[in-house]
């Protein structure tokens, strides 16, 4: 079967909730230490989707392999052009591409639109595969926070990357 890239779908909710609590139960991507429920997550994609921002998923067939989405990174006016983007990928599949077809289709269709910057919050200093994963997708390391997050028993750090969208800072909104 082939693999695609699409819009998600809210039929596609549940797949999602899977990922991201196996994310949540297992790893340091996210800080959050109880995985959502399905209706939350759904909440979730319908919040980024009304705001007119992309929510991905890679399929094969049926079978949601990973999924991605962009949202503001912060809510104040001033941070309009900036968008923080988000990759989960299903446990099993890391190395194989997924989230890297995914990020890339991510920055192309964010490009399309007036925002400017993205930024990715990594968490986990350690997390060697999505720090290397955005910086082949052209993201640069612009800092640590350090030791903000508390989980599983120890201090976790906070990796903050950045890249331009379109022209970047080269040129008014």
């Amino acid at each position: 079967m082939e693999r695609a890239i699409r819009e998600a779908r809210e039929e596609d909710v549940t797949q999602v909730t899977q990922i991201y609590a196996h994310h949540v139960r297992t790893g340091l991507a996210s800080f959050e230490e109880v995985p959502p429920d399905a209706q939350e997550m759904l909440s979730r994609m319908r919040a980024v989707r009304g705001q007119g921002l992309p929510y991905f998923v890679m399929v094969e067939g049926d079978h949601v392999l990973g999924y991605c989405y962009a949202t503001l990174y912060r809510t104040r006016s001033a941070y309009r052009y900036t968008l923080e983007d988000s990759v989960y990928v299903r446990d099993g599949l890391a190395g194989q591409g997924v989230g890297r077809a995914l990020l890339a289709k991510l920055i192309e269709r964010c490009e399309e639109g007036p925002w400017r910057q993205m930024i990715a919050v990594i968490g986990d200093s350690g997390n060697a595969a999505s720090i290397g994963l955005h910086r082949a997708l052209g993201f640069r390391m612009v800092g640590n926070f350090e030791a903000v997050g508390f989980k599983f028993g120890r201090w976790v750090d906070s990796v903050l990357m950045q890249r331009p969208l379109g022209k970047g800072d080269s040129a008014l909104p």
